[in-house]
């Protein structure tokens, strides 16, 4: 059989509590505990939650006071974001080993089309196989993998097989698996069209199909449509291999709202370097710099502005953030929440321009530099001088300085 005749086959790889299993390569002695990746301020989230942590109620978003209160014993871990950058890069290394078809969705999942791997690498079980295999030899880290015949039915597949599973739905078999389900699983069916259902008397996947067009469609309009194709197991996108951010941004939010314009303006910089990172990690420069600001009455405004030329240098992208920041004048309330977002993305140097300014050449090398030793260290932590905690032998520094 040709590939061009062979049946199309998708897999969904979707890591295991992927923060958690990263920061377990550096504690192994927390295997089979209670682990929470996250800030502990007051109003942080958990941003990755161990499976014992979840058996007591523990689920990824929850305000961080929650988790603890739900599972006491919980050790409480600090994010490294350049160490899940770095295992995320190298996953998907091995998955466009296995396929050049690859979708990445997040830093921990993705959708490969494999249809032309089937003769090199044999079935869809083996290559699923090889795929766990190679993740847990070479990262050392936990998979979940589903296959079926397109990317609904892989998708609902993997989170079947987790936790560090394998699941394949044959194309025969996917209609009588999904009709197996609660209609919860289609994806499109959250709280509200969840309850706008129940009232119908649609509680599974199976009722849902059966339902008529018609019906759905007045109850859901055109999402209706939709869900009773998914519903029969339809869905014919292509893993699409390039996904193209429109934008790139940080923000956080504060344990204790926040008046003091210095510490906006540090908090600034600090994001500056993360969205830097990213867009240098991904070829881009920014054209545009958005500002966005949450005071205490959650009222949430944003302010952007236009690039001299298009930058991924922390220093220029803050620059621009604390123009902005200054720019609205005197604040009538303290900050909860601050954000810098890049937009207007072009390709790395595809807007430059000469320039008789060395500062800016020389900013962007330094973060360069520290692009490789974060590369290589992963689990270390490498950060501008000015963003480094005061201590009892160093004075701070002034807001800014790189």
């Amino acid at each position: 059989m040709s590939d061009a005749a062979a049946p199309r086959t998708v897999l969904h790889v979707d890591m295991d509590a992927f923060f958690v299993s990263v920061e377990l390569l550096r504690r192994p002695d927390l295997a089979g505990r209670e682990v929470i990746v996250g800030h502990r301020g007051g109003r942080s989230v958990v941003l990755s939650a161990s499976y014992e942590c979840r058996r007591a109620g523990v689920r990824s978003a929850m305000p961080m006071a929650t988790a603890v209160r739900l599972a006491p014993r919980a050790a409480v871990l600090e994010p490294t974001m350049p160490a899940y950058r770095h295992y995320s890069a190298r996953m998907m290394a091995i998955f466009r080993d296995i396929t050049p078809v690859v979708e990445q969705v997040s830093v921990d999942e993705a959708f490969l089309d494999v249809t032309g791997s089937v003769r090199r690498l044999g079935g869809p079980l083996e290559i699923g196989a090889l795929i766990r295999r190679r993740i847990r030899d070479e990262l050392g880290l936990p998979a979940s993998v589903g296959i079926a015949r397109n990317k609904f039915v892989a998708k609902v597949a993997s989170t079947r097989s987790k936790p560090d599973g394998l699941l394949r739905i044959a194309p025969e078999d996917t209609v009588a698996f999904l009709h197996t389900l609660p209609v919860g699983a289609l994806w499109g069916v959250g709280a509200k069209t969840g309850e706008v259902l129940a009232r119908a008397g649609i509680s599974t996947v199976a009722d849902l199909a059966q339902t008529p067009a018609s019906s759905l469609e007045r109850m859901l309009g055109t999402q209706g449509t939709y869900l009773r194709a998914l519903a029969w197991g339809m869905d014919e996108r292509p893993v699409e291999p390039i996904r193209e951010e429109k934008s790139i941004g940080a923000e956080e939010t504060f344990a204790r709202d926040s008046a003091d314009t210095e510490h906006l303006r540090r908090e600034l910089l600090r994001l500056s370097h993360r969205v830097a990172e990213r867009l240098r990690a991904a070829g881009k420069e920014a054209q545009t710099v958005a500002l966005k600001l949450r005071y205490a009455d959650f009222t949430t405004i944003s302010r952007s502005r236009r690039l001299p030329q298009p930058a991924n240098s922390a220093v220029q992208i803050a620059r621009a953030a604390e123009g902005l920041l200054e720019a609205l004048g005197a604040r009538q309330q303290a900050v909860r929440l601050i954000g810098i977002r890049a937009e207007q993305l072009v390709p790395e140097g595809a807007g430059y321009q000469l320039t008789f300014d060395r500062s800016d050449g020389n900013w962007r090398q330094a973060e360069e530099t520290m692009d490789k030793i974060r590369a290589r260290f992963p689990a270390g932590v490498v950060r501008p001088a000015s963003l480094l905690p005061p201590g009892p032998d160093r004075a701070s520094p002034p807001p800014g300085d790189g």
